[in-house]
């Protein structure tokens, strides 16, 4: 399994770009994408970011400046970041940097929306344990 979904492009090269914060992605279609770390931080797909449900969501902030500090292989279909802030537990499918890659415009203003919707600054440190919820009420 190369992938999540049967025939979706798979990478054929990946470059940590530590200086500018990038992950820059070629895929076997042709595309080729430079995904910021804070990108894919704030969009983690793992529970301490997604929650364990719908609604469940912790808004991320304070992650412009976050860096990689290591980018380890999972099988051959995955790759899972370890963030600098700490953050380990997010695997992220080939499916997923497509994703994140070609949609970077509409999740960086979903993002924008969420931190306005909750009141919150981009670069606000995050709060204590269990952060901002995504809806902005808690």
């Amino acid at each position: 399994m190369a992938g999540l979904q049967a025939g979706a492009p798979t990478p054929t090269d990946l470059t940590v770009h530590g200086a500018s914060r990038v992950l820059e992605v070629a895929f076997s279609d042709g595309a080729r994408f430079r995904i910021p770390f804070e990108l894919m931080r704030v969009y983690s797909p793992s529970a301490e970011v997604q929650g364990h449900g719908p609604g469940e969501e912790i808004l991320q902030t304070g992650k412009r400046e976050v860096g990689l500090a290591d980018l380890e292989p999972i099988g051959n279909y995955a790759v899972k970041p370890v963030f600098d802030d700490g953050h380990d537990t997010g695997i992220f499918s080939w499916d997923l940097l497509y994703e994140l890659g070609s949609k970077q415009d509409a999740l960086w203003a979903e993002y924008e929306r969420r931190l306005s919707a909750a009141g919150v600054d981009r670069d606000a440190p995050m709060p204590g344990k269990g952060g901002v919820h995504a809806c902005g009420s808690h």
